[in-house]
């Protein structure tokens, strides 16, 4: 694998140039970007996949919706619809994603939308719900619209400042545009980072005095939903599960079952993976199955025998104080 990303290194170098001038000519306003009355806060990456943009628009609904009415707007990735859709009770992964299912499940009092094309989902979302704040999910490459605040997600061993475009490396817009963010959030942090190893980290990604930087780790729940409803991790211990993830990155996930004692194997699918019926019956044969809750929503009713562990973000110091009080600023 990473012999191919170097041979396709001067595909990255095209793929670079072709990001670079589309930038230059937003930034110029050759190619304009649109700005709605409604408040809109854009979540997002630099790169593809793994930085934990679903678990931060979670952790924005539980601090905004108590004073905000709340909408959610997601391309719907790999979804099997076109155009609008509002998620509604009888909604499927197929319909509107996995992601935008999760959390349009976990927060029923959140409209859930996807379009691609985010000017017309807003612009949809304006006329039908009405809500305060619209939070853009993995929109921060789609310059079309000029949100009111951005919050780009950088992962801790994953750091925009150390990668490069695609193919080679995994970056999908600039390193510069990292310019455009109001707050970058350093996301699956060890729990017990130094202060010299944040400054440091600082250091590297050295933000603009106007930009705040913050750190957060994964936090993993303690016990099961689903088949296993509530059953505790320890109680795991001495029996074997089949550990299924269909993610960018699902190494942090291995790390953290590992570090329990437990004993499983890791059946590991490309991010977003749809399982064919040939899968699912290899699935439905193991005694157990544990996976996330992103994946969950595409193998949930095809499966009895399967439970999910959620994850949150969990800032370090009071980093979710400080996010709170700079969104309400903005």
């Amino acid at each position: 694998m990473q012999l191919l990303r170097k041979i396709a290194f001067p595909f990255s170098l095209v793929y670079a140039l072709i990001v670079l001038i589309r930038n230059f000519l937003y930034d110029i306003k050759v190619f304009p970007s649109s700005t709605f009355d409604t408040r809109t806060i854009c979540v997002g990456n630099l790169s593809v996949g793994g930085t934990g943009k679903t678990p931060m628009i979670e952790l924005l609904i539980d601090l905004l919706s108590p004073k905000y009415k709340i909408a959610v707007l997601s391309r719907g990735y790999r979804r099997k619809s076109k155009g609008f859709v509002l998620a509604n009770p009888n909604s499927t992964a197929e319909e509107i994603g996995d992601e935008p299912l999760q959390l349009a499940r976990k927060f029923q009092d959140v409209n859930v939308a996807v379009d691609a094309d985010r000017r017309s989902g807003i612009r949809k979302l304006e006329r039908q719900i009405g809500p305060d704040v619209i939070l853009l999910d993995d929109a921060f490459q789609h310059r079309k619209v000029q949100p009111d605040s951005s919050i780009l997600l950088t992962a801790y061993d994953e750091l925009y400042t150390r990668d490069w475009y695609l193919p080679t490396g995994n970056l999908r817009d600039s390193k510069n545009q990292a310019k455009r963010a109001d707050l970058i959030i350093v996301t699956k942090c060890p729990e017990n980072l130094s202060e010299q190893q944040l400054k440091k980290i600082a250091e590297e990604i050295d933000p603009q005095p106007e930009q705040q930087l913050l750190f957060c780790s994964l936090a993993y729940a303690d016990s099961l939903k689903g088949y296993q409803e509530g059953v505790r991790l320890e109680e795991l211990n001495g029996t074997k599960f089949s550990l299924v993830t269909g993610i960018a990155r699902p190494e942090p996930l291995v790390t953290f079952l590992r570090s329990k004692g437990l004993d499983f194997e890791h059946l590991g699918y490309p991010d977003h993976h749809f399982f064919t019926a040939a899968e699912i019956q290899n699935l439905a044969d193991k005694s157990h199955i544990i996976t996330t809750e992103k994946d969950y929503m595409r193998l949930e009713g095809q499966l009895d025998n399967a439970s999910y562990l959620s994850v949150r973000h969990r800032f370090l110091k009071d980093g979710e104080q400080s996010l709170l009080k700079r969104l309400t600023a903005l």
